[in-house]
């Protein structure tokens, strides 16, 4: 597998957003051992010809098919306190694993994009290595000083969570302690690496690169 810019994962949490179709969340979804679908996210990864390992949630929206021809595998969790995608890193969490990539947790409904996205902050408490893959690029929540790879002119934005004195490296545009969410947006990376220096937590997002180049 070609340098994909981030650890390759324990697991995969498959979501019920829109299923990836790009060749990078596809190579990662594939090449795991262990994938656990969020409920109905079951549903679009069946579709695909695909067959998932466990499925949790409340059943809600796993249609009653696959619900019946899975049964084995179904961890069913009527948790109304949080969503299907954190039940399944909890349930990854219970067993000792640390490091996952979660796909098909944005498009559709943007509420939910919003809230799968803001929860990595949460899985980061819990010690969790989660990167969030999309069509498009990938969010890593971290706290502190990071140097994270890069190529030239890949498009990076970080969103400052509970940051103090932010700065960077190898960005295009110099970083500070934001006071909203925009304004860490629509960054550039200069080289084959960048380095943020802060105390406090943040989201970095970086997109893929472009096929005709010799990276990914």
């Amino acid at each position: 597998m070609k340098d994909l810019f981030f650890s390759l994962p324990e697991a995969v949490v498959v979501g019920n957003g829109e299923f990836p179709s790009h060749e990078i969340p596809l190579q990662v979804l594939d090449s795991s051992s262990l994938v656990i679908c969020c409920d109905g996210g079951a549903n679009s990864y069946i579709e695909s010809g695909r067959t998932p390992q466990f499925i949790i949630g409340d059943g809600d929206s796993l249609s009653t098919d696959n619900r019946t021809r899975f049964a084995d595998r179904f961890l069913h969790s009527s948790d109304q306190e949080t969503n299907d995608q954190t039940k399944a890193v909890r349930y990854l969490h219970s067993k000792g694993i640390r490091r996952i990539a979660i796909v098909a947790a944005t498009g559709k409904r943007e509420d939910h994009t919003l809230g799968n996205i803001s929860l990595l902050q949460e899985y980061l408490h819990m010690g969790m290595e989660v990167t969030m893959l999309t069509d498009y690029g990938f969010f890593v929540a971290v706290r502190g000083t990071q140097t994270f790879k890069s190529f030239a002119g890949q498009q990076v934005s970080v969103f400052g969570l509970q940051t103090q004195g932010m700065r960077s490296q190898g960005l295009k545009y110099s970083l500070y302690d934001f006071t909203a969410w925009w304004q860490g947006t629509l960054n550039e990376a200069e080289g084959k690496e960048f380095t943020i220096f802060t105390e406090g937590e943040y989201l970095v997002y970086r997109t893929y690169q472009k096929k005709d180049s010799n990276l990914l």
